[in-house]
């Protein structure tokens, strides 16, 4: 029987725990300024000389007395004998107290002719100007900039004093494998600690990333033990936890001591602090999100201890588009697409999954569910932190509803635009839902109605009275999908993958059923749901089903069979709020309707586009 946690240590009573227990002081090191970009100083720099050195024109023109100009007028110009020509950036001569342009001269025989006086120091740049001898540069504990490296350069700086901290990055696992090698069933490409180390040398951090270290307690111990001589934290990733091949915390035990085995947060639960010869370790979890969530809440506040740059997340008050439970006595961190519709922020939960990495790619900011909450419920006022620009958060359009891959490649298409689509697959009735809520700009469908037509009849009822616009992605065939040319007649004799409730597929799978007096419990997999066409097809060139009910695009990207069943249209329903006013709904219109779209639909096959970017409008007088 695997062993259980006795204690969770809260999030904040952790975070006490290491901040007391180390002193957390970085190293100091002096590198080429030419290295510095985004290292912090160690202390306050001094410029060992003044900038400029001496005192320059700062114009084109003749370098003169002031005093000889005084006279100078209009009607009684003054002919200079005693000048001399200067360019931008020489040295002014000693005798001379002021610079003229040269467009403000005339040129004689015997001499320079003026017409107004020049008075001291006239465009002159005098010695120290920019900065003198002694003054200070840039204070301690400054983020070195581009424009920081130029200036230290040109006052003569070579060598810059700098923040340095160390840290060890191991992986672990004997089901892990190194990038670049094809996984099989069972093995898992090494990505946590690529994830973590490019975070952490965006944060001016020294890295090393050991090789995948593999299950085996001696040699993960003789990897930490070198780590730790020559690093001032060490990260491991994956043994975390209590299973039979989880040696990370005996190891960390029997080479120093492990203070904290478990952190009442979700997901990472399982996570290690530890000690080994006055050295900070950290266990992760094997999971990329629960690691991630590590990172962020743990690695990156210990870098701000230690004085290094870290990135600050701006905080906004967002209408949540969907109810999250959780647990009590649990920080629980939810990950989150969040967009601006109208006037207002709504959050749109993702996968919880520890394993989800696709959850990491589509959010764009996170809710923190305190422990003392049993979670939010829909439409509620809630903090969330956004992990990207607020500029682009500001122009990210939701599109939620009923899956189709084109709806991808339009999403490719339109970042062109500076716009940043973000898809959740709910399905047909779930995208109205969604769309009657006002949590998405976009909602998807293709709902089959008793008259042949599409999607009015459905809006009209789930939304009545509500002034809507409709643009027609295309028609698109709809047919099973098999290894071997299955069709609809052979639903009943072959193991069956479904679509979710509420999605087209499903409406018209069971519409199909109904008309040929097929009962759905006949069928060999009918409650087995998945949300996308093509986790559909994956499920079937698994071996896992047989046969499904897909889009031809889906069939065609994993190069399975396609018996047609049907076509149907697939539309963009919107608020016609939104579409008179919003500049994102009117980009997404123009790429649907441009030829360039037309022709993308065209290559992905299965697509009619003779009523692509057609708009048809749901009004009341």
């Amino acid at each position: 029987m695997s062993k259980r946690y006795l204690k969770l240590t809260s999030l904040s009573d952790a975070l006490t725990l290491l901040k007391k227990r180390f002193s957390f002081i970085p190293k100091v090191v002096t590198i080429p300024v030419s290295d510095s970009i985004g290292k912090v100083t160690a202390h306050a720099i001094h410029a060992p000389l003044s900038f400029p050195l001496g005192h320059l024109s700062a114009m084109d023109g003749i370098a003169v007395k002031s005093s000889d100009t005084i006279e100078a007028t209009e009607q009684r110009p003054v002919l200079l004998h005693n000048f001399q020509q200067v360019n931008t950036g020489n040295p002014v001569p000693s005798e001379y107290d002021a610079v003229i342009m040269i467009e403000d001269t005339e040129e004689d025989d015997a001499g320079i002719l003026i017409r107004s006086p020049a008075y001291p120091w006239q465009h002159i740049r005098p010695v120290g100007e920019d900065i003198a001898q002694g003054e200070m540069v840039l204070p301690g504990g400054h983020v070195i900039r581009s424009g920081d490296i130029g200036a230290m350069a040109s006052y003569g700086i070579l060598e810059v004093d700098v923040l340095s901290l160390r840290i060890a990055l191991i992986p672990t696992g004997s089901e892990i494998i190194s990038l670049g090698t094809i996984p099989k069933p069972g093995q898992f490409i090494e990505s946590n600690m690529l994830m973590v180390s490019a975070e952490l040398r965006n944060c001016g951090v020294e890295i090393t990333l050991f090789p995948v270290i593999p299950d085996d307690p001696e040699t993960i111990a003789e990897t930490i033990s070198s780590a730790v001589s020559n690093h001032d934290l060490v990260i491991i990733s994956a043994g975390s936890s209590k299973g039979t091949k989880d040696y990370t915390n005996s190891v960390i035990e029997n080479l120093g001591e492990v203070f904290v085995h478990g952190i009442a947060i979700k997901p990472a639960k399982p996570v290690i602090l530890g000690e080994i010869s006055g050295k900070p370790i950290i266990g992760m979890p094997g999971y990329p999100v629960a690691c991630h969530t590590i990172l962020r809440e743990i690695v990156i506040p210990i870098l701000s201890w230690y004085g290094l740059c870290v990135s600050e997340h701006q905080k906004v008050t967002a209408r949540l588009a969907g109810s999250l439970h959780s647990e009590i006595g649990i920080d629980e961190f939810v990950l989150v697409t969040i967009g601006k519709i109208s006037d207002n922020w709504v959050a749109l939960p993702l996968s919880r999954g520890s394993g989800v990495q696709m959850s990491l790619v589509r959010s764009n900011g996170y809710i923190t569910i305190p422990s003392s909450v049993e979670g939010f419920e829909a439409g509620k006022d809630v903090p969330v932190t956004i992990t990207t620009p607020i500029s682009e958060a500001e122009k990210t359009i939701l599109i939620t509803g009923s899956h189709d891959p084109v709806i991808d490649y339009l999403s490719d298409e339109l970042r062109d635009s500076g716009i940043f689509p973000a898809s959740v697959h709910v399905g047909s009735m779930g995208g109205i839902l969604a769309l009657k809520r006002g949590d998405c700009h976009l909602a998807p469908m293709h709902l089959l109605m008793d008259d042949g037509d599409y999607n009015i009849a459905y809006l009209k009822k789930y939304l009545p009275g509500e002034e809507l616009v409709l643009i027609c992605v295309a028609e698109r065939e709809q047919g099973i999908v098999s290894k071997n040319d299955l069709s609809f007649d052979d639903i009943t004799t072959h193991r069956f993958v479904n679509r979710q409730k509420g999605s087209g597929t499903r409406i018209l799978l069971d519409y199909m059923l109904k008309e040929k007096g097929l009962n759905p419990e006949l069928i060999d997999g009918y409650h087995r749901e998945m949300t996308t066409h093509l986790a559909v097809c994956l499920a079937i060139l698994s071996g896992d089903a047989e046969m499904g009910m897909a889009v031809h695009s889906a069939a065609k990207a994993y190069n399975l069979s396609f018996v047609p069943v049907g076509t149907e249209r697939y539309e963009l329903v919107m608020k016609a709020e939104s579409f008179e006013s919003d500049f994102r709904i009117q980009k997404v219109i123009s790429m649907i309707q441009s030829e360039k779209f037309r022709q993308l639909l065209d290559k992905l096959g299965g697509y009619r586009t003779h009523e692509t970017g057609v708009i048809r409008k749901i009004s009341y007088p």
